[in-house]
């Protein structure tokens, strides 16, 4: 059989199979350039590169801790205590006799693994909460606005500190804390950023369109407005690691006998004058994780920014 052009059928249906897959791909390869682009821009920006390597190699050797740790982290010799570095022991035994290798390794599973994801529920929830009140605007702007004005009074440690001596100490209690009380500042930057894209020419468009209000911030608002969330999330995971390794080396996280950088430097202060590095291992972990996060955070600056371009 042959259409009215003479060409046939089959043929005409691979000519509009061959049109449409074409289409498709230059749409697939249109939506792809631009993260391209970004990431070619954050490979050659050092400062992004070096702050994503610190933080992927930590995060590797936490989440590889129980295949590359030779000990048990909560193991017990207390006729090999403060053994010095060996081949049985790499960075030695601590107070009692626990291989301090291992302890942290898997101390970074708690440090690094509890802070990516705590920050990225509490970016979530303040992305949620901001994107509601600056897209509905009035009375339940008014509300949420007011809510956060009363959280933002107080400091956030201070705001941590009441809810862990409610609910007690422990790590769970010290992420829902966290939780309560890290998401406004959060909520009110996503706000301001979502009343200045929704008076833009694109969202008066899609709403003349006829798109739904969900559609419109799900689909148009949060993609423009996510750049900057997320250098301040990475800044702010950085900020949110030292807070709890703080919180723990006061005795408020983790509890004995899991290891937790900060933990582990709480542990190492009464033998400080006999073995130091017990105080230095997780003290350098400590700096360079958050470093890292600092690092990468000011590199998506610059690669999101076009300013700083």
């Amino acid at each position: 059989m042959s259409d009215r052009a003479g060409i046939p059928t089959s043929a005409a249906r691979d000519l509009t199979g061959s049109h449409e897959r074409g289409r498709t791909d230059l749409a697939g390869a249109a939506l792809w350039a631009p993260k391209r682009r970004l990431l070619c821009q954050l490979v050659r920006d050092r400062t992004a590169l070096l702050g994503l390597v610190i933080v992927m190699v930590l995060g590797a050797l936490a989440l590889l801790a129980p295949w590359i740790a030779p000990h048990d982290p909560t193991a017990q010799d207390v006729l090999d205590r403060f053994a010095l570095p060996s081949a049985a022991h790499p960075l030695g035994t601590d107070h009692l006799g626990r291989d301090e290798f291992s302890r942290l390794l898997y101390g970074g599973r708690v440090s690094l693994l509890t802070s990516l994801a705590l920050g990225t529920g509490i970016l979530l929830i303040g992305t949620a909460v901001g994107t509601l009140a600056g897209f509905a605007g009035g009375k339940v702007d008014g509300l949420v606005m007011r809510v956060v004005d009363v959280l933002l009074a107080f400091p956030n440690l201070l705001l941590v500190l009441v809810v862990v001596g409610a609910l007690g100490p422990g790590m769970a209690n010290l992420a829902a804390a966290f939780l309560a009380a890290g998401w406004v500042s959060y909520a009110r930057i996503v706000r301001g950023l979502v009343l200045a894209a929704k008076q833009q020419p694109y969202i008066e468009a899609a709403r003349a369109l006829g798109l739904g209000p969900l559609r419109v911030a799900v689909r148009h608002l949060l993609p423009n407005v996510v750049a900057p969330v997320v250098v301040l999330w990475t800044l702010r995971t950085g900020q949110l690691l030292l807070a709890l390794a703080a919180l723990s080396f006061l005795g408020l996280g983790v509890q004995p006998p899991t290891p937790e950088w900060g933990a582990m430097l709480n542990e190492a202060r009464d033998a400080l004058a006999r073995a130091p590095r017990l105080m230095v291992y997780p003290g350098v972990l400590i700096t360079v994780a958050a470093l890292g996060f600092n690092l990468l955070g000011d590199g998506l600056r610059d690669v999101l920014d076009p300013r700083l371009r």
